[in-house]
Order: structure tokens, then C-alpha cells, then sequence
């Protein structure tokens, strides 16, 4: 079934021919070998998690399955996987509790690991720029000697995080944000976006190993071709697309066209030598009152590599004058931040209340601004009482953020912030 992101859940036909194509595609990447330990987490009814198994049959690595997400961290240094999957949201994670620890661990701790964060995204942005221009992933000595002692003092531990032994993960299912891709390339751990839906069987697009280039989603698995139509709309046809949507006929032929392409509802450009870059959902792309499109997902991407405390963010401004964000703190990360601003103790709804909290929020919403055209600006947020989950039906399984259903639930919030505004 589909993730239901946009509306409800649909069932998707994949005969097992979808998923024998799959396994020989992901054998021809190159990317995962027999000699291979595999961290699954996610969960085997989804597609993300269906195909990483048909990769195993066909290959015969090990994998490591646990599906219990909060246990993620806690078993990555007991199985030492050389090969994980995983959503951008684990590598939020990840990321914002490294930041949080510096903080924690004072101004000079945090200076370092700031500094770190920086190499490591410049050697990470000028190595792939070397790789496209000489096949050598290089760095200048300078540099390179600042990133040998990044790598003694943050690197290194963060990779000790993942277990040790960690070759690549595939990151799919959202996008991540690109500062965040570049930070964990240059520390060592290469995150390959990859793409595709429910109805290609999860994967149509991934990174190379070597080739793999931040804030795209890499190349068209063998057998897979793909076309971006006027309007931006990917459009993809090949062995792993769907038969159709079960007792749908009508939605299936909104998608599907004759001659086997499927519309995806994404809006991408591709680079001249194959690479694709995705834009946003086609439905999810916002346009203001003022005629301007805005692309949510790429501003949520950007909070989230600027903020260590956020756990999700919801852009809003479909046909208003401005826009505004729900945003939802991470309860570990604003709880340890709580402890050192007189709020040690309070439960989450109360921190999340202060003054304090949102002031410091604001901080943050400013800095991201900075880098944004005027009309994909902040103007206005509120704090969430409690994070997004998907006991309440706010994000799927596979931790996509459902805006309609946040969208529902907050409307009093949203209306809030444009109280008393002249919309146009």
C-alpha cells in the first residue's frame, strides 16, 4: 500500500516480477555484496523494507533485522553493518544528538564540533567536485590536514557510533538535506540518496559508490528509464512499475499511460550526464498568494540542518501571504538543552511553552531565513505540545510526514498566526 502522505492509502499490484527485477538491478549497482552485514530496521510490509530483502535473496549477505526504531542507535555497534538503509529522519537524528552532546559538553566542546562540521562539509563538497573532474577524490593539503584532525576528534566517533565497519548507507523515502549529506560524507560515512515509490517497488534511482554526489538521487537502475515532463513531473518506465492500483481503475489511469510511463507526482531536474536532482512533491509545492511557488520539503530540509533540536517541521502557506511553520521539538534533545536554561525537570509540553525555548527557536528560524529568497521566509511559528508519531497518524512508518492530517490537527494553530493579516 502507499504511505497515504497525500491522502488514503492505496493498494499497489507488484507481481513477483517486480521484485526479481529488483533483486538483479541492486546486484548490478554494484553496491552490496555476498560478504556484506546488513542493518533492517524498516518495517518488511513497506516496499523500502520488501526490496532490501530481495536484494539479500539474490546476493546471500547477512542482515540483521529489529524493527523497534528506538533501538536503532543501541544495536548499530553490536551488529557492525557495513551496509544500512535508512530515512533521512535517522540521519537528523543522528546528526542534532552529536550536536546536542557538544553543547552539552560546553562552548569549547561545542566550537569544535562546529568547526568539525564545517570541514567536513567543505572536503566533502570538494572531493566530489574533484571526483567529476578527475575520477580522484582529492582535497587540497590544507585542507586535508584540517580534516585529519577533524577526524581524530569528531569523525572518528561518530563512525565508532554506527558500529565501525559501516561502507554506506542509502538513504530514501524523503529528501535529505544536502548540508546534512555533506556533513556524514566528509566524516566517512557516505550517504546514497537513492528514489523511488510504492509503485516502482521502492527503488528506481540510486548514488554510485564512488560517483555518488550530495543532494542528488544518483542514476536510473539498469532496465529503468526516466523523463521529466513540461510541467517538471518525473515520469519513469521500466520492470519495476506497478501493474496498477488494486480496484482503482480510475486512479490508475490518472498515473499510469499506456505505454507503460508512470507519473510520479515528483518534480525533478536531471543533470546532462543522468543524475537527479528531486524538487519536491507536485502536490506538496505551495503557492503563495502573491503567485510565488515555494518547494516546503526543501525549507523543512534546511531548518533541519540548521537546528540540533527539531525533530519535525511543517512549512504552511498555500495561498496566503506569507508563510509559517509547526514546528515539533526532539524530546531527548530539548530535555538536555532544558537542563542547562532553568528548566530541568519540566515535562516536555511545559519546556516547549517557555519563553526561553521559543526565543531560542526563533534564533534558529532567523538563521534560516538568512539563506532563503524573501518570499520562502518564516514569518511566523508555533511550537508543538508534543512531537509528531505515528500512534496519531501524523507520519508513516517509515517517518514521512503526513500533511494533511498535521495540517487538520493544527488548523487552530495555522489560523492563529494569520489572525488579524490582510490576506491577499
Amino acid at each position: 500500500y502507499t504511505s497515504g502522505t497525500t491522502g488514503r492509502p492505496k493498494g499497489v499490484r507488484l507481481p513477483h516480477d517486480n521484485w526479481s527485477y529488483m533483486a538483479k538491478a541492486i546486484a548490478a549497482t554494484g553496491l552490496l555484496g555476498p560478504e556484506d552485514v546488513q542493518y533492517l530496521w524498516l518495517p518488511l510490509a513497506h516496499v523500502f523494507g520488501k526490496v532490501l530483502t530481495s536484494g539479500q535473496i539474490e546476493l546471500g549477505h547477512i542482515t540483521a533485522v529489529d524493527g523497534r526504531v528506538d533501538k536503532i542507535i543501541e544495536n548499530l555497534p553490536v551488529v557492525q553493518p557495513t551496509y544500512m538503509a535508512a530515512v533521512p529522519r535517522i540521519f537528523e537524528k543522528v546528526y542534532n544528538g552529536v550536536a546536542a552532546k557538544a553543547r552539552a559538553g560546553g562552548n569549547a566542546k561545542y566550537k569544535i564540533f562546529q568547526w568539525a562540521a564545517e570541514v567536513a562539509r567543505e572536503y566533502a563538497k570538494v572531493t566530489q567536485d574533484n571526483f567529476q573532474r578527475t575520477g580522484v577524490h582529492s582535497a587540497p593539503f590544507g585542507l586535508a590536514a584540517k580534516h585529519k584532525v577533524a577526524d581524530a576528534l569528531v569523525y572518528s566517533k561518530i563512525r565508532e557510533a554506527f558500529g565501525g565497519r559501516l561502507r554506506a548507507c542509502v538513504s530514501g523515502s524523503a529528501a535529505l538535506a544536502p548540508e546534512i549529506g555533506y556533513f556524514f560524507a566528509g566524516a566517512g560515512i557516505h550517504v546514497l540518496e537513492g528514489y523511488g515509490l510504492t509503485e516502482s517497488s521502492a527503488a528506481s534511482f540510486v548514488n554510485p559508490g564512488e560517483a555518488y554526489r550530495t543532494g542528488t538521487v544518483g542514476k536510473p537502475l539498469p532496465g529503468t528509464e526516466v523523463r521529466i515532463a513540461d510541467d517538471g513531473e518525473i515520469l519513469l518506465r521500466g520492470p519495476g512499475i506497478m501493474q496498477g492500483y488494486h480496484k482503482l481503475p480510475e486512479k490508475t489511469d490518472e498515473v499510469l499511460e499506456s505505454d507503460g510511463w508512470f507519473h510520479t507526482g515528483d518534480i525533478g531536474e536531471l543533470s546532462p550526464d543522468g543524475y537527479l536532482r528531486i524538487t519536491d512533491r507536485k502536490k506538496d509545492l505551495i503557492k503563495t498568494s502573491g503567485g510565488k511557488y515555494i518547494a516546503p520539503a526543501e525549507v523543512e530540509g534546511q531548518f533541519k540542518a540548521v537546528c540540533p533540536y527539531v525533530s519535525n517541521i511543517l512549512v504552511h502557506g498555500a495561498d496566503r501571504n506569507f508563510c509559517t511553520a509547526l514546528i515539533a521539538l526532539d524530546e531527548p534533545a530539548i530535555e538536555e538543552w532544558a537542563k542547562e536554561n532553568g528548566l530541568e525537570g519540566k515535562p516536555y509540553a511545559e519546556i516547549v511553552a517557555a519563553p526561553q525555548t521559543v526565543e531560542m527557536v526563533e534564533g534558529y528560524v532567523k538563521q534560516l531565513n538568512e539563506g532563503l529568497q524573501r518570499w520562502q521566509t518564516i514569518k511566523k511559528f508555533r511550537l508543538l505540545p508534543r512531537d509528531l508519531d505515528v500512534e496519531h497518524g501524523e507520519i508513516t512508518p517509515s517517518l514521512k510526514l503526513k500533511r494533511p492530517v498535521v495540517e487538520r490537527e493544527y488548523k487552530h494553530l495555522i489560523d492563529e498566526m494569520y489572525a488579524g493579516t490582510r490576506e491577499a
